[in-house]
């Protein structure tokens, strides 16, 4: 009995020495976990700390970038703009009120950059080894400007099938997207020096070319197609000479023998009565087929009627201006009618983005015209509207003038092409093409024109052809296709 005694004894004391063991492992495992917790939870402090900073940051810089870039400030006051903005939205995820310090501010003129280095020095919330009670966390971003000028043109869908239908005001519609287009384009100018310009060129059976009609032949039936050529008993007959005469001698005389009731303007048509798909201005000096010059002038075919569908459009079309009343006023006044050309439309879009067309805009009092093609300094754009297909064209056409869907297609085509080549970035907007009073493939070949004459996606956040049902859905792509002219992006 005493040897079993003795080992009761001796596991009793070995199992009080046990537990005195794992109390020491438990504590031992104790902190470790706890060291661990903390470790993970200034990890996690100091990732959140470092994406709101740099969330903060971005938003700094951007805004200050796109303010330069729009002009409502100037390069010297960049530094109090990205201050005053880390002082107004600091307080982002754990940050707080007073937290960051911008450390460097770099404008690269040349760049055409802003950059800015940030820090906060974050209190952690359990200090441990060398991580010591205070934490630095920095963040930098850089963003690109732009000092370019901006030429807008607007070609705006007037047309009868935009009337008013019920419930459904697409011309309204119309009016209040553009308005807004129109102001947000141009808020936060210096008029004297304003950094965008906009113009509109509303149409539906031909474009009324306002004051610009000076430029515009208007054809009689049965005569020529072309504008006098030097020699014409006309001519001769005015000036007592065979050659041609200055050009505004020119205008002078063919407006007093065709004049321009309406002020309407259809194609220019080349020496075979085709249209004439370029840009030149109307002082240009052509050719005919026996070797005698005359002036450029835009048409007005005689087949164009002056009433019902086939009428010219009361709005005028309006140059380049920073005048938003101006702008403004014509498109408050927009009414529905009239069948759709168009390409005759995107043509007078193209004379409005051309430096040819400057001296005719400066001579009829329309401002200054088009300034040179500059991609540095020159940013020119096109915004194509259609509620529906291009059907009317005069020139060359045979037949029914408002059947010419073929002919206007193919013009139309044809010009979007030659305004890429000159620079000319162009977005469209199909408005409610889906409406059943088309056919599919009317539908089809409508998509098809203005997908066609869209500039190529940059990326997949910058579309330049829209597809829009609604009113909304309208004003929204006018709104971002204003965005992505900026084109003001985070680089880094």
């Amino acid at each position: 009995m005493r040897n079993y005694g003795g080992l009761v004894h001796a596991v009793g004391a070995f199992a009080r020495d046990r537990r005195g063991n794992f109390a020491v492992l438990f504590g031992f495992a104790a902190s470790v976990l706890a060291l661990v917790a903390g470790f993970s939870v200034n990890v996690t402090q100091l990732y959140n700390a470092k994406s709101s900073l740099q969330g903060v940051v971005d938003a700094a810089v951007t805004s200050t970038a796109r303010d330069l870039t729009t002009g409502a400030i100037k390069e010297a006051d960049a530094n109090k703009s990205v201050q005053a903005f880390l002082e107004a939205n600091n307080a982002a995820g754990i940050l707080h009120t007073g937290q960051v310090t911008l450390d460097r501010l770099v404008v690269n003129r040349t760049a055409k950059t802003v950059q800015a280095d940030v820090h906060v020095d974050l209190a952690l919330f359990f200090p441990i080894f060398d991580m010591g009670n205070m934490k630095r966390v920095t963040a930098s971003t850089t963003s690109l400007y732009s000092d370019k000028q901006i030429e807008v043109a607007m070609m705006l869908d007037i047309t009868g099938s935009m009337a008013k239908r019920g419930n459904v005001n697409k011309i309204g519609d119309l009016r209040t997207a553009a308005e807004n287009a129109v102001r947000t384009m141009l808020e936060n100018q210096d008029p004297k020096n304003p950094r965008v310009r906009v113009a509109i060129v509303p149409y539906a059976s031909g474009v009324n070319a306002g004051k610009l009609a000076e430029n515009v032949y208007a054809e009689k039936q049965g005569s020529s197609e072309l504008p006098p050529v030097a020699g014409s008993p006309l001519l001769v007959a005015k000036t007592g000479k065979n050659l041609l005469p200055s050009f505004s001698e020119y205008l002078s005389i063919v407006g007093a023998a065709m004049p321009r009731t309406d002020n309407c303007a259809t194609e220019r048509k080349t020496k075979n009565g085709d249209a004439d798909l370029s840009a030149d201005g109307p002082d240009t000096v052509r050719t005919d087929t026996t070797g005698k010059k005359y002036y450029a002038l835009v048409n007005r075919d005689d087949h164009l009627a002056g009433e019902g569908m086939n009428k010219c459009p009361d709005a005028e079309v309006i140059p380049l201006t920073a005048d938003s009343k101006a702008l403004l006023d014509s498109i408050g006044d927009f009414q529905a009618g009239g069948y759709t050309a168009g390409a005759i439309a995107i043509q007078w879009t193209y004379y409005m983005l051309s430096p040819q067309w400057r001296a005719a805009i400066k001579n009829a009092g329309l401002g200054n015209g088009a300034s040179n093609a500059d991609p540095r300094k020159i940013a020119k754009v096109a915004i194509l509207m259609t509620d529906g297909q291009f059907n009317t064209a005069f020139a060359g056409a045979a037949g029914r003038y408002n059947g010419q869907g073929s002919l206007a297609r193919g013009n139309a085509e044809t010009l979007c092409g030659n305004m890429k080549n000159d620079g000319i970035e162009i977005f469209t907007i199909g408005f409610d093409l889906n409406d059943k009073d088309m056919s599919a493939t009317e539908r089809d070949q409508a998509k098809a024109v203005l997908k066609g004459c869209s500039s190529k996606d940059a990326s997949a956040a910058e579309r330049h052809y829209f597809e829009v049902s609604t009113g909304a859905e309208l004003d929204n792509a006018f709104q971002e296709i204003i965005r992505n002219t900026e084109k003001v992006v985070l680089t880094q």
